[in-house]
């Protein structure tokens, strides 16, 4: 279509969940909530040595625990586990492929140790993958993602940036819910703790 701006409307995509709904929705997050687990035998982000999942990565204080091939069912996860799930491996990890951001992996990333510092590094990389994506025009959407994105070598760029815009609402909606479910069975209106 003429006069279609199909970068701005894939950045459109995700900016109005994130702008409208999500990242309200994170605000005010403690760090009780942000370590707090559901069940029995989450995954999460924990001291050094102290979890007990097959792989444990991370260059800070915290690892984050996965497995794998993952074990079916996969472990409830977390939403300090959540956030740097998408921090990581769904943000930073592809700027730093597609966009200059500096080279970063779950092994080398130092996991935020409060909801505070994780809230500040998910801002930041969201921006810089936001600002990546611009940077691509309307032609960059038309690119090959190359060797980096394995079997998906072949596919544009667009195909790339609508998959990262789904997992992007896809997890920061699971965060929400888990916060729904901590205020309700453990926040002031439900509040079992010491019961």
């Amino acid at each position: 279509m003429t006069g279609t701006h199909w970068n701005q409307m894939l950045r459109d995509q995700f900016t109005w969940h994130w702008r409208h709904q999500l990242r309200e929705r994170l605000q005010g997050m403690n760090d009780d909530e942000y370590f707090w687990e559901p069940v029995p035998g989450c995954w999460s982000l924990r001291a050094r040595g102290t979890g007990d999942a097959p792989i444990q990565a991370g260059a800070g204080a915290l690892t984050i625990e996965f497995a794998f091939p993952p074990p079916d069912p996969a472990p409830v996860t977390t939403i300090a586990w959540r956030l740097g799930h998408v921090i990581v491996g769904v943000l930073a990890m592809r700027s730093a492929s597609h966009f200059g951001r500096a080279p970063v992996d779950y092994d080398s990333f130092e996991y935020a140790t409060t909801a505070e510092q994780a809230l500040a590094q998910l801002d930041e990389e969201i921006e810089t993958w936001l600002r990546g994506v611009e940077s691509l025009g309307e032609e960059g959407l038309g690119r090959p993602c190359g060797e980096v994105e394995g079997p998906f070598a072949e596919d544009p760029l667009s195909r790339l940036v609508l998959h990262i815009h789904r997992e992007l609402i896809h997890h920061l909606s699971e965060v929400c819910l888990l916060r729904d479910l901590y205020l309700h069975t453990q926040g002031d209106q439900g509040n079992t703790k010491g019961a």
